[in-house]
């Protein structure tokens, strides 16, 4: 189950409005630490990424260089843990370790940016060396104190600050911005620039600090990803590879009203929510329907508000899916037509959900003929060109809700148009959705690609909503394809891979 979320910032990489990655700063002992508690210095690293954010708006283009810091612990299998935003679009990575001046490179093993989680490697031996991995314990419980590590900006030496648990929660992860888990909230200082760093309560991991709240949005806030995520993604990454997170893909309501509980025949026990919609090709179409009542979820009650009791407690129905893998199957006792149903759904990931999310660790797809530049709608082109049309934002936001992807995997934007004698008075166009060429429909950009390969005397490309289609003669491409490459410095007309639909 997926929750569109408000549009969060990382101050790492996007701003610093809304949500921002962060790190809470940090060397102080905790109160009533024990002899047994490790000399953190022992397993902290200092990280600094030199990363290449691509180029959206141009996007043959390899894009602007910069760095990012961030904070990594050693944990065992001579691995260091850190999260997936301080590793993103990597070109050069270095870590340190506290008192050793020595830079080592460093490679990312496994990264999980839907739930910003990130492991690396160093090759060089006597890295390791008087490096102790840290272990993990548990979600920590209200109201105690956690001390949270790593370095600041500005600084080089080690730092910590103490928070009070405060909530434990279901909440958006803003480095993809689409995927929601679960979440520990405690109340301490935000300083941006040093996610990554192990949060911990009598000497062990119980979180890994990541995001908070900036500015007048709220003070004192702050989160860390609690253990339950970090198991999974280090038990699914133990086949040598991360499958991403397995999605139930249904929208469900809460059923509280007496009224409609009586009118669908429910007691008044509190228990139950109601399925709203099943989404096609997902784990639970042709299993589950519009209108069944979940009343247990591996024999756990559901609540009327969505909610179940789970290692003592309340937490969002949909944790008990986020903790298994690709294959797992969810159990469900449902009430369908006034008849109680053993239901069982078999999970897998549902790639529609991607769209929304923000990507990494990729280039841009796109496609150049003629000075026009046609990219595929994702979020990551969306917030480049600060694309707010009607006709974008619909396609955008009701892409899977509307089930957009069963017609087409991709939908194809004129993202720009690089002005030339061969494309005068098609500006106007700019940002208009490709709904055929030569009478193909286009459902992917390789479906583009396809049709101004293949000869024709005119290229006929049919926008989405509008009845006048752009007409390219074909004589006049060939003689301005050098002179655009020239003028746009464009080494590279088209690039078709990365596609993160299938």
């Amino acid at each position: 189950m997926k929750f569109q979320p408000p549009e969060p910032r990382h101050s790492d990489t996007i701003g610093a409005i809304g949500l921002i990655l962060f790190s809470l700063l940090f060397f102080c002992p905790v109160t009533g630490k024990s002899a047994e508690t490790p000399d953190i210095r022992q397993s902290l690293v200092r990280i600094t990424n030199t990363i290449q954010n691509p180029d959206y708006r141009a996007p043959w283009n390899p894009g602007s260089l910069s760095k990012v810091s961030g904070t990594g612990f050693i944990i065992d299998g001579s691995r260091i843990m850190t999260n997936a935003h301080v590793v993103s679009n990597t070109r050069f990575l270095t870590v340190e370790r506290e008192g050793d001046p020595k830079l080592y490179p460093a490679r990312v093993a496994f990264v999980a940016h839907d739930c910003d989680l990130a492991i690396l490697s160093v090759d060089t031996p006597d890295f390791l060396k008087n490096l102790l991995p840290l272990e993990f314990d548990k979600i920590p419980q209200l109201e105690t104190t956690v001390s949270v590590y790593g370095y600041p900006i500005g600084g080089d030496r080690m730092s910590v600050t103490r928070g009070v648990v405060s909530r434990v929660d279901f909440q958006t992860y803003s480095h993809s911005s689409a995927d929601s888990h679960l979440i520990v909230q405690i109340d301490a200082a935000i300083n941006p620039g040093n996610s990554g760093g192990p949060v911990l309560q009598n000497g062990k991991v119980v979180g890994v600090a990541f995001q908070g709240y900036s500015g007048d949005v709220a003070q004192n806030v702050g989160y860390i990803i609690p253990v339950p995520v970090i198991h999974r993604f280090l038990k699914d990454i133990q086949d040598g590879h991360y499958d991403r997170y397995v999605d139930l893909a249904i929208n469900y309501f809460p059923l509280v009203n007496p009224g409609e509980r009586k009118i669908l025949g429910l007691k008044d026990d509190d228990r139950g929510v109601l399925v709203s919609s099943v989404l096609k090709q997902g784990s639970a179409d042709g299993v589950l329907q519009a209108g069944d009542v979940l009343l247990t979820i591996d024999g756990l009650p559901i609540g009327s508000d969505g909610f179940v009791s789970l290692e003592g407690t309340r937490v969002e129905m949909v944790e008990i899916v986020e903790r298994k893998f690709t294959g797992d199957t969810v159990k469900f006792l449902a009430l369908r037509n006034g008849r109680q149903l053993e239901l069982s759904v078999r999970l897998k990931p549902f790639w529609p959900y991607l769209m929304a999310s923000f990507q990494y660790d990729i280039r841009p797809r796109y496609v150049v003929f003629a000075g026009l530049v046609f990219q595929p709608l994702t979020r990551n082109l969306m917030q480049s060109l600060s694309a707010n049309t009607l006709r974008l934002r619909y396609l955008y936001e009701q892409y899977v809700n509307e089930s957009i992807y069963m017609d087409r995997s991709e939908i194809i934007v004129l993202s720009d148009v690089l002005a030339d004698p061969v494309n005068t008075y098609f500006g106007a166009a700019r940002l208009s959705v490709v709904s055929k060429v030569n009478g193909k429909a286009i459902r992917r950009l390789e479906d583009l690609a396809e049709s101004f390969s293949k000869p024709a005397e005119y290229y006929v490309i049919e926008l989405e909503g509008e009845s006048r289609p752009i007409v390219v003669e074909a004589s006049a491409v060939e003689p301005a394809r050098e002179r655009i490459r020239k003028f746009y410095n464009i080494h590279e007309e088209q690039y078709l891979g990365d596609a993160i639909t299938p």
